[in-house]
């Protein structure tokens, strides 16, 4: 990938700005090491369970409809681990000390992901080979006066036969456009 090592210098800077941090890593949503800085971690392992974490924690909040997946955090007795969502197609992984301070952490490990995600994303897209354009969208409809002021309980107009006049209308028929 032709921005690891801006990835790279990324996660040194953030380690800089939040001294507790122990690693970092940057992965794909498939599992795969984008970069990484987490001395004594194995990083194949740490993404392959950052990819498994970020399934389950999409699943969770899109079944809570708490929306699209932002954050993950993880405590246990000797630190943190938090995963950030990091552009469309890639995930920021930290590791903290225990004493760590959470509000830090969550603000320069956002916008270090939010830097990583423009840095995958730009790398993505100058990978992927020239596509076609798609096709222009058509324009939506636009609608009439009369169309706004219509009733949603009234049904629409329709080209059927028209009634005679001496037909009364029965409610259940279609209106027509030659109605009076």
């Amino acid at each position: 990938m032709a921005a690891q090592p801006e990835i790279l210098a990324e996660l040194r800077r953030l380690r800089a700005r939040v001294p507790q941090l122990t690693g970092a890593l940057v992965a794909g949503v498939d599992g795969l090491v984008l970069a990484h800085d987490t001395p004594g971690v194995e990083a194949e392992g740490m993404a392959a369970l950052t990819a498994t974490s970020l399934a389950v924690a999409v699943r969770l909040a899109d079944t809570t409809g708490r929306g699209a997946f932002r954050e993950l955090l993880v405590r246990g007795v000797h630190g943190y681990v938090a995963t950030y969502a990091a552009g469309e197609s890639a995930v920021l992984t930290v590791l903290a000390q225990d004493r760590v301070n959470v509000g830090r952490l969550h603000l320069e490990s956002r916008r270090c992901g939010t830097r990583v995600g423009e840095l995958v994303d730009a790398a993505e897209r100058a990978r992927a080979p020239a596509a076609v354009p798609p096709p222009a969208a058509a324009p939506a409809p636009t609608r009439t006066a009369a169309a706004r002021t219509r009733s949603a309980r009234t049904p629409p107009l329709t080209t059927t036969e028209p009634r005679t006049a001496t037909e009364p209308p029965t409610g259940t028929e279609p209106r027509t456009t030659t109605e009076s």
